[in-house]
C-alpha cells in the first residue's frame, strides 16, 4: 500500500519538512492556492518525489474532510505536515481564530481518524504563543478538548474578548500546542504520534510580510536582540520536523517545541522584556 505525506500549506517551512520526510512516499500537496500547489509540485516531481495536489481551505470542515478522502484514496496517510495559517498583518481577528485555532484543531480531528499505526504529525505553532500570558486551568482545558466546532463559540473568543490581530494570533498558537497535547493521547490509540513546533521569525514569504509591515520595526528589533542574533531558515525548521515525525523520535508525542534563535528567552530574561 502507498504511504502518503499530506502537506497542508505548501509555503517554505512545508514544503522543506516535506523533502526530509517523504522519501519513496506520495507527496500529496494541499493549499488554499491551486497556484501555490502546482508550483511546488513541479519542484518536487522535478525532484524524483511521486507528488498530487489538491485545494483546501482549513477553515471549513468539508473542505478538511474532503482533503481527507483525497489522501486516503492514494494510500495509508503515515505523515501531515500542517504549516498553514495567516499572520498578524494578513487578517482581522475573527479570520486569524477561525483559520489559525479552528483550522488546526479540525485538521487533528479529521486526521485523526485515519492517520495510519506509526504515523506521525507535526503541527507549525509559533513562539508567540509562548509570549501569551498564562491562561487559567479551565481556559486551557476549554482550548484543548471542546469540539473544534464549538471552539469559536467558548467566551473567551468572542469579539468583545480579543480585538487585537496579534492577540487573536498568541491565543490561537497557544491553543495549537495544547490541542496537540490533548489529541495525542487519541492519536496514540492508533499508533501514531503528533506534536508541535513554535518557530520564531524563520524567513518565509509570511515572515516577510511582517518585517514591511507594521510590525516591522519590533520584528527586526527581535532579529537583533535574540541571543543568535539571525532569523532562521526553513531548512533548520525542517531538521527538528525530520526528528520528530522520523524513527528517532518515536518516544515524542503530545509536545511543544520551541525553536526561536533564543527570542523567547530575551523576550523573558534579556533585552527585549517589555518595559
Amino acid at each position: 500500500m502507498t504511504s502518503v505525506t499530506v502537506v497542508i500549506g505548501v509555503g517554505s517551512i512545508g514544503q522543506a519538512i516535506a523533502r526530509r520526510v517523504s522519501s519513496g512516499k506520495h507527496v500529496l500537496l494541499a493549499d488554499l492556492k491551486k497556484e501555490n500547489a502546482d508550483t511546488a509540485a513541479k519542484v518536487f516531481s522535478e525532484a524524483g518525489f511521486e507528488v498530487s495536489t489538491t485545494v483546501v481551505d482549513i477553515s471549513s470542515r468539508e473542505s478538511v474532510h474532503a482533503l481527507v478522502e483525497a489522501a486516503t484514496t492514494i494510500g495509508d496517510v503515515t505523515g501531515v505536515v500542517h504549516a498553514a495559517g495567516v499572520s498578524p498583518s494578513q487578517a482581522p481577528p475573527a479570520v486569524i481564530l477561525k483559520v489559525d485555532l479552528y483550522g488546526t484543531a479540525a485538521i487533528l480531528e479529521e486526521f485523526g481518524n485515519v492517520i495510519a499505526p506509526g504515523g506521525s504529525c507535526v503541527v507549525i505553532a509559533s513562539m508567540s504563543g509562548h509570549r501569551l500570558a498564562a491562561l487559567t486551568a479551565q481556559q486551557d482545558r476549554l482550548l484543548a478538548t471542546t469540539p473544534a466546532d464549538a471552539l469559536l463559540d467558548l467566551e473567551m473568543l468572542q469579539p468583545d474578548k480579543v480585538t487585537d490581530p496579534l492577540n487573536a494570533y498568541q491565543i490561537s498558537k497557544r491553543a495549537n500546542a495544547l490541542r496537540v497535547k490533548a489529541e495525542s493521547v487519541r492519536w496514540g490509540k492508533r499508533g501514531a504520534r503528533v506534536n508541535t513546533m513554535s518557530p520564531g521569525i524563520v524567513m518565509t514569504p509570511l515572515a516577510k510580510d511582517e518585517l514591511t509591515g507594521p510590525r516591522g520595526e519590533g520584528y527586526r528589533r527581535m532579529i537583533d536582540l535574540s541571543p543568535v542574533g539571525r532569523a532562521g531558515t526553513p531548512d533548520e525548521i525542517a531538521a527538528l520536523a525530520a526528528l520528530l515525525m522520523g524513527p528517532e523520535g518515536a518516544f515524542i508525542t503530545g509536545s511543544d517545541f520551541l525553536i526561536d534563535g533564543g527570542v523567547t528567552a530575551s523576550y523573558f530574561y534579556g533585552e527585549l522584556q517589555p518595559k
